[in-house]
């Protein structure tokens, strides 16, 4: 079995209280994967430790416990990081240089060849769409720009994976578009792609696989196909179905409205199909319960246009997923808060 290109395994991070201060846990026991050439993309509300994930597989921070490795090496070996490219949120560079100055010093600074650089700065400038303005003084950029500048940055010395912390912050449409297709050409040169955003949409185009935290913890993990696709649940686009077989079939239901009469549920259009067209949900806990849910519709001389099983949106499962956790979360707090919990009081 191939060894992952990324591999964190019960990653912890406690911050030290100072002086009247508590200790802060970030991240408890994570642990995932990344394999060579994916879009991975790192979801969770605001505080739920992703920064933190990031800063301990980039080695700027060390963990309170477990470890992780890149190609087979410690995040903590230098090695390892050379083949790191990283644009962190929030990103400042020198106002008073051009973009071409900022990425020849910043080559320099990441011990490249000169004439290596000068080479790679054209590349990568092209490439996010900012080869134009390269002589232009950053103090003059939009926020677009200097997303897009940052990316170029991150792309110099031809890095084997690629760390984006909210890589289309501040970016319009055709931007994030744009920076979107960026990384698809990433993938498709067989680059590992790791990005932290709370664009959900944007990631939903990109990423093979994702993962979510909360409060320090793992609660979903997977490619999206398995994560959004809503078990057991089907939309079929067919003729009308009568009446009596809804009342047989509880597991069929009209899209918009749940009685027989069909009077606000879905209808679509479809040229030439010698009836109306009506969208209707089923549920069907197993490939053979669909099938002998369809076969009762065309014993009814229902005709069907089309099944395709039901998908959430990334957002839809991002905050079903949040709200599950911190339900669970809630529960366990006020468990612990019971007096039984405590130990019985003796009068």
């Amino acid at each position: 079995m191939a060894q992952p290109f990324l591999e964190a395994t019960g990653l912890s991070k406690t911050y030290r209280g100072s002086f009247r201060k508590s200790d802060v846990t970030a991240l408890i026991n994570l642990s995932l994967t990344v394999e060579g050439g994916e879009i991975f993309g790192l979801l969770g509300p605001n505080g739920a430790g992703k920064t933190t994930f990031v800063k301990l597989v980039l080695g700027l921070v060390k963990p309170s416990a477990g470890h992780a490795t890149l190609m087979g090496r410690s995040v903590r070996n230098w090695r390892a990081r050379n083949a790191i490219g990283y644009l962190p949120e929030n990103h400042r560079f020198p106002e008073f240089l051009t973009a071409f100055q900022m990425l020849s010093l910043y080559g320099q600074l990441a011990g490249l060849d000169r004439s290596a650089v000068r080479n790679q700065i054209h590349e990568v400038l092209e490439l996010v769409g900012m080869l134009e303005w390269m002589h232009v003084e950053i103090r003059k950029y939009s926020k677009g720009m200097m997303q897009r500048v940052g990316l170029a940055q991150a792309l110099l010395g031809n890095p084997s994976i690629v760390f984006l912390d909210e890589p289309t912050d501040g970016v319009d449409p055709i931007g994030r578009r744009d920076i979107r297709n960026v990384l698809l050409h990433l993938k498709s040169e067989g680059k590992t792609v790791f990005v932290n955003s709370h664009l959900l949409s944007e990631l939903e185009m990109v990423c093979s696989r994702v993962a979510i935290i909360n409060k320090g913890r793992m609660i979903q993990e997977g490619t999206l196909e398995s994560l959004l696709s809503r078990a057991g649940t089907y939309l079929i686009a067919s003729t009308k179905i009568p009446r009596q077989v809804l009342s047989d079939c509880p597991q069929i239901l009209p899209l918009g409205d749940s009685n027989a009469d069909h009077s606000h549920s879905s209808e679509i259009e479809h040229p030439g199909s010698g009836g109306e067209i009506w969208q209707y949900e089923v549920e069907a806990v197993s490939r053979r319960m669909l099938n002998e849910l369809m076969d009762k519709l065309r014993r009814a001389s229902v005709e069907i246009e089309s099944i395709e099983r039901v998908k959430d949106s990334l957002e839809e499962l991002f905050v079903r997923s949040v709200n599950a956790s911190d339900r669970r979360s809630n529960a366990e707090n006020s468990d612990n808060l019971r007096p039984e919990s405590r130990g019985r009081i003796e009068p």
